[in-house]
């Protein structure tokens, strides 16, 4: 089931604030008092929302089973909190949430408690509550309807700018501020450390257990002289640039091999149109390496087990969104044992879990000090180099991409990009550059 932009934005709102809902109803249970449990200060818990989208519309195919729906919903439900946990505490130091004192959990950010819940919730919505849900919303008048999504989205706005301001910069940073910004009147300085104040409140109240930083150690005076001496220390911007880079280069080398090993020919595997590059591999080893990077000391069953799962979610979230996007199926593991509707399988879960521990104890660490000795100013020029390049890479390869769906289907081009693409990346071309491609019915 495709979703419009309209229907989207409705149950994003919808769960939202269903979910804030059931989050002052747990709060309740647990200490007995009402409590705006929010994220932001509206009764809205926008992870909610976005999960419950996301989970709809990467999910939506696999209704008809059960058993894969939870499982589908409580692994991906269970990767969305685990990045919405790793980004909170990355950029403003603060823990939301803490499942450190319960049992099978990973960082403390998710859990298998959790993980269940998210997979019970999931599946009750998508198969009971979204077709209720999308059979309410095209009773709205379509007028009224957009008047209100306008008015709630840009309170929402407004409510999430002032919430992260007030986080990002902290107390210190806001007086701070207070002291450069001459030009605001008196007025506005006290508007502004009012909301400041009462954001601060309700969060507190909200999250007491929250950790944030409020003062630096010696190890972390170390840490930030080292990121202004050397080149991509850490896990930080430019690091990641280079990681993503080196990921979907050997991705692509990797692959080819195995196919050759495997089928005996050479065949192309990159994801675009201009040099030997897999999106699907640089995407996934510098999202492993973000959100593994603090755990590369673990033991080797734990980054297995987190890379065989976020491995498996990942390819399964990339399979939907190109068949969405593009119209096309890019690898079919049909006949595969243990598969997820053709998307994922088992052994392939298993390579993802070995690919995340080989990289993060063997290739990381070599190729981290390899990126760390290059000169900083090269450096970064070199990373916006490459980023400049691969969004221009993936700009033409998507519209190629779109180009080869509609010839496919009969359509003419209808204007000079339509013509400049069709003579640069005719049928022969895409088929060499993605032999394994196949056009969907829709």
């Amino acid at each position: 089931m495709l979703f419009s932009v309209y229907e989207m934005a409705w149950l994003f709102l919808i769960y939202s604030f269903l979910g804030w809902i059931l989050e002052v109803i747990h709060a309740i249970y647990g200490k007995r008092k009402l409590v705006n449990r929010g994220f932001l200060n509206g009764i809205v818990c926008p992870v909610y929302g976005f999960s419950m989208v996301f989970l709809s519309i990467f999910l939506d195919s696999l209704r008809s089973d059960w058993f894969y729906l939870f499982l589908g919903c409580m692994i991906i439900g269970s990767v969305i909190e685990l990045v919405t946990g790793v980004v909170l505490e990355k950029v403003f130091q603060i823990r939301m949430w803490d499942y450190s004192h319960m049992k099978f959990q990973v960082g403390g950010y998710v859990c298998l408690k959790y993980a269940v819940f998210w997979g019970a919730l999931g599946t009750l919505l998508i198969k009971l509550v979204n077709p209720l849900l999308l059979g309410i919303i095209p009773k709205i008048p379509r007028l009224a309807g957009n008047i209100i999504l306008i008015i709630l989205v840009v309170l929402l706005l407004l409510d999430m700018v002032t919430t992260l301001t007030v986080l990002y910069r902290g107390k210190k940073n806001a007086a701070r501020m207070d002291e450069i910004a001459e030009g605001f009147s008196q007025a506005s300085k006290s508007l502004r450390n009012a909301i400041t104040s009462r954001v601060e409140r309700r969060m507190e109240r909200a999250f007491p257990g929250q950790k944030k930083k409020t003062l630096e150690s010696e190890e972390e005076q170390r840490e930030k002289q080292l990121k202004e001496t050397v080149f991509a220390y850490g896990c930080g911007f430019h690091k990641i640039v280079w990681i993503f880079f080196l990921g979907a280069f050997l991705g692509d080398i990797t692959e080819t091999i195995f196919c050759w090993l495997t089928m005996g020919k050479l065949m192309s595997r990159s994801s675009v149109v201009y040099g030997p590059f897999s999106l699907v591999w640089g995407i996934g080893v510098a999202g492993i390496t973000m959100l593994l990077y603090r755990y590369r000391n673990k033991e080797d069953r734990y980054i297995f087990l987190a890379g065989t799962f976020l491995g498996g979610a990942y390819e399964y979230i990339c399979s939907v969104f190109t068949e969405i996007c593009f119209g096309t199926v890019f690898w079919d593991y049909s006949d595969i044992p243990f598969n997820l509707g053709g998307r994922i399988n088992l052994l392939y879960c298993f390579f993802w879990g070995i690919a995340a521990l080989v990289w993060m104890k063997l290739f990381y660490p070599f190729f981290a000090k390899w990126i760390e000795r290059i000169p900083m100013k090269i450096g970064k020029i070199l990373s916006y180099i490459f980023v400049i390049f691969m969004i221009v890479n993936i700009i033409i390869s998507a519209g190629a991409l779109a180009r080869y769906s509609d010839r496919a289907q009969g359509k003419e081009s209808h204007n000079a990009v339509d013509e400049w693409l069709d003579s640069h990346f005719d049928d022969k071309r895409m088929e060499r550059i993605y032999p394994n491609a196949k056009m969907t019915e829709s």
